[in-house]
This record gives C-alpha cells, structure tokens and sequence, in this order.
C-alpha cells in the first residue's frame, strides 16, 4: 500500500511539473475570462431548458462559443493583448459602477476627463493640454 501512495505521489507531482511548464509562457485567467465562462454556463443552462424552442438552440451555440473564447484567452501566448482586453474591460466595469461622474474625452488630445453628474451644461478644461470645451452632464 505505501508503494502505491508513493506512486500516486510522484504521479501527482510529474503531473503539475507538466502543467506547470505547458502553462508558463501562457496568459492563464482574469476576471474578463471570469465573466465570459460565467455567462457562457448560464447560456447553457438556459439552451438545456429551452432545448426545443430557437431560442435554446441560439444559447446552446452562444454557450459553446464563450466556453471556447475563454479556453482561447487563457491558453494565448499573447499576454500583453490579453492583459489589454481585461484593463479595458475593467475600466468599462467602473465606469458602469461609478453613478457619481460623468466620463468624457477631450476633443484636441482624447484624455478621459470625469466631471460629477447632474451640474447641467458646465465649462470643462482637460488636466493635460488645458483645452476648455462645453458638455451636459
């Protein structure tokens, strides 16, 4: 029995070895791959329980592709791309949460600038090239 365990041991470990070198080199998960499994099991769950009506048939193919997608984006060797898809993404994600300000882009050097809602049409002057322009917030 001891012989076994320690089989089953060194199996264990030559098994993560491998892993461990197939991966390095690789991007690996983040929170936009999180999301897109996260919907894509939804899509299937919602495919099993519509199988027979079209619109199960189109969640049951959205499924499928995400699950791929994500497999996709974690084996890529493309890091920086891949790390560049989750920072805008990200981004996006506090925008949605951030109900406080508004976020705009100045007209002459596409900064991002954020202003607070809801103080009508106001004066906004970019923090890097002090281009001054007018919106509605």
């Amino acid at each position: 029995m001891n012989n076994f365990s320690s089989w089953l041991r060194n199996l264990g470990a030559k098994f993560r070895a491998g892993l461990f070198r197939f991966m390095s080199g690789r991007y690996g998960t983040d929170r936009l791959n999180t999301v897109i499994l996260c919907v894509g099991v939804a899509a299937s769950i919602l495919s099993a329980f519509l199988q027979h009506l079209l619109i199960g048939r189109i969640a049951w193919v959205l499924s499928y592709a995400l699950m791929i997608w994500a497999i996709f984006r974690s084996l890529s060797r493309n890091i920086n791309k891949r790390y560049q898809e989750n920072r805008r993404f990200l981004l996006m994600l506090d925008r949605i949460k951030d109900r406080k300000n508004r976020y705009f882009l100045c007209p002459r050097c596409r900064q991002t600038v954020r202003v607070p809602r809801h103080k009508g049409k106001i004066a906004i002057t970019c923090p890097k090239c002090k281009e001054r322009f007018q919106r509605r917030t």
